[in-house]
């Protein structure tokens, strides 16, 4: 099964700007971003550069993957700044079972910032496991297994322009199985056809009020 775009270049800088357009006009008075890593590498320089009204300051996290046997994760990565009596957006790349998302708030929110929020590229909802209200998201997919602009299989596709789709197993089998597919020249026939495909759809509205 080959892979496709699901956003192209120009759909993901829309949405981002329009992601950034938004955290911008709800702090007046400037933002901490905190970009989880590695997958919201990309996403949250893009976002810090698409907010031009206010400062911005940007920092990170990473965590451990939750144990199968425990639940348990560990901070492998913690943040270089006091965020206490700040504004703070916790940037994902993508929202899928809410496990991450849900450690990183409670252990953000004890360190006492003024304000606290998350904002998500892509958001999987089929998939929580943990409800969340996501003050800023772009694009609601249903089940597709993504790929591009910092997302991966085994490191590969991070540094793609696009979100491409692709087969969940055949990636597990064969993580390499698309690199020619989307890195090569077909990759641009692919983009030239591409806007926002399957069943992913823009969400126009925040389902938390500022």
């Amino acid at each position: 099964m080959p892979a496709t775009v699901l956003l192209d270049a120009d759909a993901v800088a829309a949405l981002v700007a329009r992601l950034g357009a938004e955290i911008e006009q709800d702090h007046p008075e400037g933002v901490v971003l905190i970009g989880v890593l590695k997958g919201a590498l990309i996403f949250v320089a893009d976002l810090a550069r698409a907010i031009t009204g206010v400062p911005v300051e940007v920092d990170f996290m990473s965590i451990s993957r939750f144990a199968p046997d425990s639940g348990r994760v560990k901070i492998l990565h913690d943040l270089d700044s006091d965020i206490s009596g700040r504004d703070v957006v916790v940037v994902e790349d993508m929202v899928d079972t809410g496990l991450t998302l849900a450690y990183l708030m409670g252990q953000l929110a004890e360190r006492g910032p003024r304000s606290l929020s998350a904002c998500t590229l892509l958001d999987r909802p089929t998939r929580r496991i943990v409800p969340h209200d996501l003050r800023y998201r772009g694009l609601v997919l249903d089940d597709e297994f993504v790929l591009g602009y910092g997302l991966h299989a085994r490191d590969l596709y991070r540094n793609l322009p696009f979100v491409a789709a692709g087969d969940r197993a055949v990636v597990a089998a064969t993580p390499e199985e698309y690199v020619e597919q989307l890195y090569g020249e077909e990759s641009v026939a692919l983009r030239v056809k591409a806007g926002i495909r399957a069943g992913g759809s823009v969400a126009a509205d925040r389902t938390e009020e500022p």
